[in-house]
């Protein structure tokens, strides 16, 4: 007697070897690390897609999927997948919610640390034998004004955080939170102004693109440093490059920019910028945890359960 062959997964996305391998024992896996192909093998058979918010998923991408039913997000964000011709179709979109948030927060939080005290650049003074020319004072965090642009699951635990800094903490988001640390802004500029630290912690997509501007970073002014852990597409970059030129902050932390990964040569021309390759979500117990969430919501679909983590149609 015949059985049924496991559904067909098109992961589009790099995944951790775990992931794949636990991929591989439930479904016919077809893998491709950068991005979906032009020509997909099988195409008529993907039921389902594993993507991230940066790679996403298009109308026209899913035109050429006919038997696809699931779309999963392989962490928080899915601003690039697009959710209204995916319900338009029918299709199912997933996303993981807070699996890597804690570790999104320490990296943010050590960007900080490190732009303060001035870690990379030192180290590089004391390798190139200036110690001595070395040693002025730099910023400490506690007691400092940190802005935080976002006040979701991340930006929550950069607050708490902050908190064990003795920061004065402000945010700014679409609203203020009744529940949230700290003072509301009604824009990202008058919270800038207050602060002397601005993490961006919010989503990407339309609605936020390039809301870190020139005159954000203005109002952050010459002793300010910006961290962004959001989306490359919320930070200006070349208004970042300009404030940099202009002296008109004092430096940035990167883990994630404009048209990565192709990053300005110019950046580096500051000593008090820091550029990570779009990892802070990534260590393994947020790997293993957005693992788990991937295989739960693929076999709640595939079992016609409820799927705890779709994202509710637009």
């Amino acid at each position: 007697m015949s059985t049924l062959a496991p559904p067909a997964v098109l992961a589009l996305i790099a995944l951790p070897e775990s992931t794949l391998q636990a991929l591989r024992k439930q479904y016919t896996l077809h893998h491709y690390s950068d991005g979906m192909p032009h020509d997909v093998p099988d195409a008529t058979t993907i039921r389902a897609v594993v993507t991230n918010g940066s790679t996403g998923l298009s109308d026209a991408q899913m035109a050429q999927l006919p038997a696809l039913e699931v779309v999963c997000a392989f962490g928080a964000g899915y601003e690039n997948v697009d959710v209204a011709a995916a319900a338009r179709r029918g299709i199912v979109v997933t996303h993981a919610p807070g699996t890597n948030a804690d570790t999104v927060a320490d990296h943010a939080f050590g960007m900080l640390l490190a732009l303060a005290r001035g870690y990379a650049p030192l180290t590089a003074a004391v390798q190139q034998g200036r110690w001595q020319q070395s040693r002025q004072a730099r910023p400490t965090l506690t007691g400092a004004a940190l802005g935080i642009v976002g006040m979701g699951r991340i930006g929550r635990l950069i607050a708490a955080r902050a908190q064990g800094f003795a920061m004065t903490i402000g945010y700014h988001g679409r609203r203020a939170q009744n529940d949230a640390p700290g003072h509301y802004y009604a824009s990202a500029e008058a919270l800038a102004a207050a602060s002397d630290f601005l993490v961006v912690a919010c989503n990407g997509g339309p609605e936020t693109r390039h809301l870190i501007d020139r005159p954000v970073l203005q109002a952050l002014g010459p002793s300010g440093y910006v961290v962004n852990v959001s989306r490359g597409s919320v930070l200006d970059t070349n208004a970042l490059l300009d404030a940099l030129d202009a002296g008109e902050i004092a430096g940035a932390g990167l883990d994630v920019i404009e048209n990565e990964p192709d990053v300005p040569a110019a950046l580096f021309h500051h000593r008090d910028v820091l550029v990570t390759p779009h990892m802070a979500g990534r260590s393994p117990a947020s790997w293993l945890a957005q693992r788990d969430v991937l295989l739960a919501s693929l076999s709640q679909h595939f079992s016609r359960a409820r799927v705890e983590l779709a994202i509710p149609a637009v």
